[in-house]
């Protein structure tokens, strides 16, 4: 089956005063209709860039210097910008981190619901003024109607987070990409937001990438997962692979950190170290400072590339764990 978004080789870098910063470094990625991709990684790891670099809402002085991104056969990064926009919240809807930042704070709630029908749809004001109000009834905010005059300041965080959600499957997009979609919820929500999630892509075929730091929302609901670090891809394999045989010492380091219900008594190893910062990086491989098992060839090669293991999992190290089989 033909990729719906193809990510080839993509580079964001920003220009500033003090050198270049490779925000993204070389991704490749493909996300298929109907499926659920889950992109995990620490805080600075070039995740929410990769979104960005999709849409081109690459913040000044962002660039995508390098690389071809293709959605439908359509080449996103030569688009006018005119046909771009019609694509924007339309076929592509993208859930931003922050929702209290990402919505307007002069702007009522109402009307940044109703923009997104009167832009891409025909529908009059009075029509998407029910049709956002219906929405955000869904999303289960109460009182619907009165939430349509408030501001986003009035709104406590799991409220604008489903406002944000409400804007993003209100058209029911071909390609949803979340970032951090329940990041700083209660656990309520999150299960709530995972599960509006799950009927866009069951009902719609809507094809999700989903972007979080969280191991179990990915082990819910991706089938594939990509590790980021450091602006690249660690590695990639499906999601049981990648939970059972993880090899990239990175995504090992992840999961010594992540609490287990069936070893309560397990002390947790956090990583070592800091991420790399990304101005004017080295080309050895973005973990070294950090890696437990560097070896001479890691310090004096350029940055491994991803390469098959076995089928379908991908690996970015000279030096990996080692295999475990299946138990």
């Amino acid at each position: 089956m033909p990729a719906l978004l193809e990510i080839e080789d993509i580079h964001t870098y920003f220009s500033t005063n003090e050198g270049i910063v490779k925000a993204v470094n070389g991704i490749s990625l493909s996300l298929h209709e109907n499926r659920v991709l889950g992109i995990v990684g620490e805080s600075g790891s070039g995740k929410t860039m990769t979104a960005l670099s999709i849409l081109q809402l690459v913040p000044f002085p962002g660039d995508v210097v390098k690389g071809k991104i293709t959605y439908d056969g359509q080449d996103l990064l030569n688009m006018p910008v005119s046909q771009l926009r019609r694509i924007r919240g339309k076929e592509i809807s993208l859930i931003f981190q922050d929702a209290g930042a990402a919505l307007n704070p002069v702007i009522s709630v109402g009307k940044q619901v109703e923009e997104l029908m009167l832009e891409h749809t025909d529908m009059s004001k009075r029509q998407a003024r029910a049709f956002a109000a219906e929405l955000l009834s869904q999303m289960g905010i109460p009182d619907a109607n009165e939430m349509l005059d408030r501001y986003p300041f009035q709104l406590s965080g799991g409220m604008a987070q489903r406002v944000l959600l409400a804007i993003g499957v209100a058209l029911k997009p071909r390609i949803l990409i979340a970032d951090e979609p329940t990041s700083n919820l209660d656990v309520t929500l999150q299960a709530e937001i995972l599960h509006r999630l799950r009927r866009l892509r069951e009902e719609n075929g809507t094809a999700i990438m989903l972007i979080t730091h969280d191991l179990g929302v990915i082990a819910q609901m991706a089938e594939m997962v990509a590790v980021m670090y450091g602006g690249s891809i660690v590695e990639y394999a499906d999601t049981l692979t990648l939970y059972r045989r993880h090899m990239h010492p990175y995504t090992w380091g992840l999961f010594q950190a992540l609490p287990r219900i069936d070893s309560p008594d397990q002390s947790l190893k956090p990583l070592p170290g800091a991420p790399p910062i990304m101005l004017d990086p080295p080309d050895q491989c973005p973990f070294l400072h950090r890696c437990l098992k560097a070896t001479a060839e890691c310090r004096t090669s350029p940055r491994p590339k991803l390469l098959e293991v076995e089928e379908g999992h991908l690996l970015a190290c000279y030096n990996p764990m080692e295999l475990e089989q299946p138990s």
